[in-house]
């Protein structure tokens, strides 16, 4: 009986917090590879937090991201850390939870949540996790209310819907940056969430400067620029997903937006490679494919709460290749997708889209007849000249042999005119498609 008391005792004083207690699961540092931190006696799941003691005494971040036999492999999230052989790693439970709150709002942070914009600590003690709440799929509410985003050919010819998943796809130097600031100004939207992931760093200052100019009031930015290691530009756009999965519980609308999508399959590319994973498609190893269905799902209509994630994602078509994976596999999860054409940004279109090429999803559910009709007659005119379109420019082709292309050849410039809109300017919802069906209208 003495026994088993004793045993309950010890029992109990194994779980209480005791000052200056060691943490458990204290491991060592044994090995350095190709940026990849390998740890004995540190057992700990994928994902999860560590803080590392360099030569110099102050704690390093890192993430476990995998195993080797019995050694758990973590990425430092500060890689000019001085980190030596048989260095101390303890867990880091905060880790994996995002500060929240109001007092985001209007701040600009890094991937560690720490303000880059020189105006003092933020002010906001909710806790989110970095990688979301898991939830039930019915839970998801369908898209059936149209969002406004101040551009006429998306309005009228690509209806999105409140809580829909929109990527935007071209090559370099096309102009997804400008159409997604311009759609951040027309944007009917109670907090904005810009994730800038793997930019050039002049492009976050011009990004601020120019694209949020007048929206601050109302946003949040979470920066990583192009030079930082892979492990945070994952983080960041984790951490933008969790800040605006945090407001839309709270019922409000959030705009979320991602620039750029490809370049944290990037990340995720150089992680997978350095922990052996076989390149699958064009060096791309599944867990830099995996990873985009994880972070688009997360977006939404939250039906216990009314509020929605209207998320953007720019996608960098390498090559301008509309079936690289990183593209195709954005393509197949998000609910639309509007594809940039080169061809016509090299004649000063813009927004250069492509019509034929782009798809809203969720339009038929939230427009009615008369709007659909006219936007199958422009789309009908556009792909019959885009079909003949060399056979029209040598001139082989005869005019009276088929009315829809004859009528797409008169009426080409009206359709480019349709297009056209100044980087500057909004049109809202109503207008864009009163002008559609005036034009293009039975």
């Amino acid at each position: 009986m003495m026994r088993a008391h004793l045993a309950q005792a010890a029992r109990i004083l194994d779980h209480m917090q005791v000052p200056n207690q060691a943490p458990r699961h204290i491991g060592r540092l044994v090995g350095h590879d190709a940026g990849m931190l390998e740890v004995t006696g540190f057992s700990r799941p994928i994902g999860a937090g560590a803080r590392i003691y360099a030569a110099d005494g102050h704690p390093v971040r890192a993430e476990v991201v995998g195993f080797r036999g019995n050694r758990t492999v973590l990425v430092p999230l500060d890689q000019d850390a001085p980190l030596e052989n048989g260095a101390r790693v303890e867990p880091d439970s905060a880790a994996n939870m995002v500060q929240v709150g109001e007092g985001l709002i209007g701040r600009v942070v890094d991937a560690m949540g720490q303000p880059l914009d020189r105006k003092g600590p933020i002010l906001a003690n909710g806790q989110w996790p970095l990688n979301g709440v898991k939830g039930n799929v019915l839970d998801r509410g369908r898209v059936l209310e149209r969002f406004d985003v101040g551009v006429r050919a998306i309005n009228s010819l690509l209806t999105a819907g409140r809580g829909q998943r929109i990527a935007i796809m071209a090559g370099s130097g096309v102009g997804k940056s400008v159409l997604m600031g311009q759609m951040i100004m027309g944007a009917e939207a109670d907090v904005v969430v810009v994730g800038l992931i793997g930019e050039r760093g002049r492009e976050v200052s011009d990004f601020l400067e120019t694209k949020l100019k007048g929206q601050m009031h109302k946003s949040v930015v979470v920066a990583v620029p192009a030079d930082h290691p892979p492990v945070l530009r994952l983080r960041a756009a984790a951490r933008a997903t969790a800040i605006a999965e945090y407001f839309r519980a709270r019922g409000k609308q959030v705009l979320l937006l991602i620039d750029s999508l490809t370049r944290c399959a990037h990340a995720q590319r150089e992680i997978g490679l350095s922990l052996g994973e076989p390149p699958a498609m064009k060096g791309y190893p599944p867990s830099a494919l995996s990873f985009i269905p994880r972070l688009c799902e997360r977006a939404g209509v939250d039906s216990r709460s009314g509020g929605s994630i209207t998320a953007i994602y720019t996608v960098l078509a390498d090559g301008d290749d509309n079936d690289d994976p990183i593209v195709d596999t954005a393509r197949a999860i998000v609910d639309g997708h509007i594809v940039l054409s080169r061809q016509l940004s090299e004649q000063s279109i813009f927004p250069a889209i492509d019509v034929g090429r782009s798809l809203s999803r969720v339009m038929a559910d939230i427009v009615d007849d008369a709007h659909l009709a006219a936007a199958a007659t422009y789309r009908q005119l556009w792909a019959a000249y885009e079909e003949n379109r060399d056979l029209i420019l040598m001139g082989a082709y005869r005019p009276g042999n088929d009315p829809v292309i004859d009528e797409a050849v008169q009426r080409r410039g009206q359709l480019l005119a349709f297009l056209k809109q100044s980087s500057k300017s909004t049109i809202d919802a109503d207008d864009s498609i009163a002008a559609l069906i005036a034009e293009f209208g039975a």
